[in-house]
């Protein structure tokens, strides 16, 4: 589970280790998202997919799922003579569905050896044969990832897709009849409506069942020079609990769980991605493996934003680096200077000074290399990881 210190991002796992994760339509940006951004930055913040091959669309694909786990509730519904009115319940249907995930990682130190360090996350089943969505930030970069369901039983899993933005991604193990989750309708839910959440709490605690309330809905979260729409929960949630479910009294997923806000006297504020928001995202990544639609720069980039950091980079001047280009009059070390005449000190900048554009438009970026400005103009390519 994620925790937050004053709206900064830290992945706790098993192992103790700390990750940070990062983030990455034509019209000039309006000035006063440009001013807000120069504002804020004064100081300058395996993926890979596999497509999942299907027959027909994805939306055709969920709804054999509902029809195929409907009849969980529907038995439950059957044998009580009503719809599942207690936790315990609930639990007894939801549990199932949500299963531990542990990653091995390669890390390197300060001085540049690398070691394999440990984490751990939930993820919640999204059909019988073994496909299972979690959060981006609990399998980036993970060069190894070990299902475990609630019988005890572990499976290795691909990654099917991923997305950093939505901080979403999609794994899939070789499992049949397994107990998927029933996607429920964020989009109905209330302020103090009871709210479940099942993960593997500290790496360690599998299939914990936690309850409380819906304490807001499109909470702004500010993540990592993104801003996200949350929903928000008094249910406990810890580290691990990352990529978990959270459910409504009827058993039916209403959110996957991924950060928790903590600092000093805050308890009881945990943040989940709401259902509706999180289903086109992981349509996507089943079906294409990536999200469609999204820009791609061909460039990998680097906010240095501190001396130490400048020091470290063998740079002498904060701001926006590229680390690295797929086209050629662009290098590596090049500090980014402007967006079309927009200036660009931060990679938030740099995202804000994108939105308007789609794929297939031209830019021109304009960069310092040794003192020396030079312009590039390049097309937008479609970002397909």
């Amino acid at each position: 589970m994620l925790h937050y210190e004053q709206l900064k991002l830290t992945e706790a796992s098993s192992l103790a280790v700390k990750e940070k994760r990062r983030r990455r339509k034509k019209l000039m940006v309006p000035t006063a998202v440009l001013v807000i951004c120069l504002v804020f930055s004064s100081f300058f913040g395996f993926v890979g997919g596999l497509a999942a091959n299907r027959l027909g669309s994805s939306d055709d694909y969920y709804n054999v799922i509902e029809t195929e786990i409907s009849n969980q509730i529907m038995n439950l519904t059957t044998a009580t003579g009503n719809s599942p009115s207690t936790v315990a319940e609930t639990a007894s249907i939801i549990r199932q569905s949500v299963v531990e995930i542990s990653t091995e990682t390669v890390a390197t130190n300060f001085r540049m050896r690398q070691y394999i360090t440990g984490g751990a996350g939930s993820g919640v089943i999204i059909s019988s044969d073994g496909y299972i969505v979690t959060n981006h930030h609990v399998i980036n970069n993970a060069r190894s990832i070990t299902v475990t369901l609630t019988n005890g039983r572990r499976y290795p899993a691909i990654l099917v897709g991923s997305d950093s933005r939505t901080d979403l991604a999609v794994v899939k193990i070789e499992a049949e009849d397994l107990a998927p989750a029933v996607f429920g309708d964020s989009s109905t839910l209330v302020v103090g409506e009871l709210a479940i959440a099942v993960g593997n709490p500290l790496g360690e605690l599998g299939g914990s069942v936690t309850s409380g309330i819906i304490s807001a809905l499109d909470r702004a979260i500010f993540i990592d020079g993104e801003t996200m729409s949350l929903l928000q929960t008094d249910a406990a949630v810890n580290p691990g609990n990352s990529g978990g479910g959270l459910f409504n009294i009827e058993g039916k997923l209403i959110g996957i769980v991924n950060a928790k806000s903590s600092g000093a006297n805050i308890e009881g504020i945990g943040f989940a991605i709401p259902i509706n928001s999180a289903r086109p995202i992981v349509n996507d990544l089943l079906e294409h493996g990536y999200v469609r639609g999204r820009i791609d720069t061909g460039l990998s980039l680097v906010e240095i934003s501190s001396v130490e950091m400048a020091l470290w980079h063998r740079v002498n001047s904060l701001g926006l680096y590229i680390t690295r280009s797929s086209n050629p009059e662009l290098q590596n070390a090049d500090r980014i200077i402007s967006v079309n005449g927009n200036s660009i000190v931060s990679e938030a900048c740099f995202t804000a000074a994108l939105s308007p554009y789609n794929i297939g438009d031209t830019v021109t970026i304009t960069v310092d290399r040794g003192g020396r400005e030079i312009s590039v103009q390049i097309v937008l390519q479609e970002q397909r990881s």
